[in-house]
């Protein structure tokens, strides 16, 4: 996808075309050389380095007319949008390199490379775990018992998920190839579906009797945490 970014940057100036003024001539001070010879006296004796030219800017140039909107320098801060193509598949952090979109030079010395950091915002209902999707999907009881096909939303669009019966809660089915996609690839990650059993809060007597119906048919079965203490405490 390609996004929009709106930033201030320092950019080429309209009023000079990024020369910084007009009627440009050779630097007076280092003849042309954009830099200049400082000697020091230091406690170990003199030493000479050499240093952009105070009055050129190391451009070697001055002007008859400095531009007034840039001081000279070709280039002044201003607002731009700049379009950045987002690749399928970027992780939260990775860094993308926009070329030629960063700082103008000086007196049209040229523009550097932008730099953009991916910050990912959390979804709603999906989280993301490297190339593949969880998402947590609720079933009734009658769905976990007697199983069911489901539809589950993925980013293609709508799925069909089978439901075994006796279905636990926890359990994860995996849709391979329904995930995120894979940075500089064709293929997509999974998406991992866990289904939580809804129990519900209030009970109608119509339900409370058929509950007592399925008790009294399942048996012992109904309580299974009897039978977990008995392995326990044997």
């Amino acid at each position: 996808m390609r996004k929009d970014i709106t930033m201030r940057k320092r950019q080429s100036c309209d009023s000079c075309d990024g020369a910084g003024g007009s009627g440009a001539k050779t630097c007076a001070t280092c003849h042309g050389q954009g830099a200049v010879r400082e000697t020091k006296r230091t406690p170990f004796g003199m030493f000479a380095t050499t240093v952009n030219c105070p009055r050129c800017g190391g451009s070697g140039q001055t002007f008859e007319k400095t531009c007034d909107s840039c001081d000279g320098s070709g280039a002044k801060v201003d607002s731009g949008t700049v379009k950045v193509e987002i690749p399928p598949g970027v992780e939260d952090g990775m860094r993308l390199r926009v070329a030629g979109e960063g700082d103008a030079g000086i007196r049209n010395g040229g523009s550097g490379d932008l730099y953009v950091f991916i910050s990912i915002e959390e979804h709603d209902y999906f989280t993301r775990e490297g190339d593949d999707l969880h998402l947590e999907v609720p079933i009734s009881f009658v769905q976990a018992a007697r199983g069911d096909e489901i539809e589950v939303p993925t980013l293609q669009g709508k799925a069909t998920l089978k439901i075994p019966a006796g279905t636990q809660t926890g359990t994860i089915f995996r849709l391979r190839g329904k995930g995120m996609p894979i940075l500089q690839s064709s293929r997509h990650g999974d998406e991992l579906i866990e289904v939580t059993v809804e129990v519900p809060e209030k009970l109608s007597s119509k339900q409370k009797k058929a509950l007592d119906a399925f008790a009294s048919a399942s048996g012992s079965s109904v309580k299974p945490q009897e039978g977990f203490f008995k392995k326990i405490f044997k």
